[in-house]
């Protein structure tokens, strides 16, 4: 048995350690071709560095070789030395057989570089060269679904999955209910999905995504029930999962999905968000209002979450909670007309009216283009006396709303008052 061949022998055997030490040995009196065959030996062992030296001395020898320009980019591409890999494969000549890998393998790099249009330059050449290579097809179709160009990108895939389903671990039918969906074509995609395997995690969990886009919540549900039966924890589907039990109207349950991911993934704020409203809708008033408390403190400029605080105290006639709520929201930086809004009414109700006030024209700044906003302005002004504001504030008001003869009979009598004085 030849040196060479002993060597895989030992690597086959998964001696790994003693093929290495016979190469190193061997090398040095190697001819030029075993010297290459090594050199591929130490890529397939992870030895890029001694794989490399090798490589630059055979190409020294001979500098037209284009098999060892190939070899030598493949490496620099593991070593993540893409603008060495590239000046490689450029000097490969459009009359050399490996021109075409050469197109395929700088595509790569400029996609990965960013250069899309570039990629996509040099694999429409190398379509032109073989129009018929699956490989280009998919690489043509990963490029446009890397860019959201998915309707493209379906018109290379649709191509492939007539000979292959899957090319390097990617599912075929996964790309392309990806593509479809993000297409808004759900239905579609679905068919795709439907045909895939069944029994990865997170292709079933778009599985569930499409067809929860489809209005397909049965289909959906089953799926993600299938993914935790396959993973507990993969902690993305609870959320999913409990808002398509609250679409079947299966509150239990979605409340009972939404505490079980809650306990996946304690820093979900939507989750917490969702199972608040969740407990609220089955009457647990006190565990809905401790769980948006826990959304709110994730992440304190979470609007709607802190919407529903304020409303859920505002119910329990609770205008200090509501105080105390947003004034230290706005202390940690989180800003919104509503937010003021929501304070002036509180203060009001609390009969603070000079906060109030300030609340008001502070909101009034930003929310001088909604009506409701407006008109209750005007309503609390005319109460404080401030007769003139309240003029303006409904003046305002009925140029947004000049059909509302009520609130129009009330400016003309604020009107007449003070013509009268």
């Amino acid at each position: 048995m030849d040196t060479i061949t002993k060597a895989y022998q030992l690597i086959e055997d998964q001696h790994a350690e003693e093929a290495v030490d016979l190469l190193n040995r061997y090398v040095k009196e190697a001819n030029d071709n075993e010297k290459f065959m090594i050199a591929q030996m130490y890529i397939q062992l992870g030895f890029y560095e001694d794989a490399s030296d090798l490589l630059h001395e055979l190409l020294n020898k001979y500098p037209t070789e284009t098999e060892i320009k190939i070899t030598l980019a493949d490496i620099y591409i593991e070593l993540e030395q893409d603008e060495q890999a590239i000046q490689l494969l450029v000097e490969i000549k459009k009359d050399d057989p490996s021109y075409l890998q050469s197109l395929i393998q700088l595509a790569d790099l400029y996609q990965a570089q960013g250069l899309f249009e570039v990629a996509e330059q040099k694999l429409l050449e190398a379509k032109t060269i073989a129009p018929n290579e699956l490989v280009i097809d998919f690489a043509l179709g990963e490029l446009y679904f890397s860019i959201g160009e998915y309707q493209h990108a379906i018109i290379y895939y649709e191509k492939v999955i007539l000979e292959k389903e899957e090319i390097g671990s990617i599912s075929i039918n996964s790309r392309l209910g990806e593509a479809y969906a993000a297409s808004g074509e759900y239905e579609k995609a679905l068919t795709y999905f439907k045909e895939d395997d069944n029994t990865d995690p997170d292709r079933l969990f778009k599985y569930g995504f499409t067809a929860f886009q489809a209005d397909r919540i049965d289909i959906a549900i089953h799926a993600w029930e299938h993914v935790i039966e396959l993973d507990a924890y993969y902690h993305t589907v609870y959320y999913h999962l409990a808002r398509a039990y609250e679409e079947e109207g299966r509150i239990d349950e979605a409340f009972e999905t939404a505490m079980k991911g809650i306990n996946m993934d304690e820093y979900h704020k939507e989750l917490y968000f969702l199972a608040s409203t969740l407990a609220h809708k089955l009457g647990q008033t006190e565990k809905s209002i401790e769980l948006v408390k826990q959304s709110v403190a994730l992440d304190a400029d979470y609007k709607e979450a802190v919407l529903f605080l304020v409303e859920q105290y505002k119910k329990n006639e609770d205008q200090e909670a509501v105080i105390d709520l947003l004034l230290e929201i706005k202390k940690m930086g989180a800003d919104d007309s509503l937010y003021d809004w929501e304070l002036a009414r509180a203060y009001n109700e609390n009969e603070s009216y000079d906060d109030a006030l300030k609340c008001y024209q502070e909101a009034y700044n930003s929310l001088n283009q909604d009506s409701d906003f407006v008109k209750e302005y005007g309503y609390f002004l005319t109460e404080e006396g401030r007769i003139q504001e309240a003029i303006r504030v409904f003046q305002n008001y009925m140029s947004l709303e000049p059909l509302d003869g009520e609130v129009e009979a009330f400016l003309n009598r604020l009107r007449l008052s003070q013509d009268q004085l």
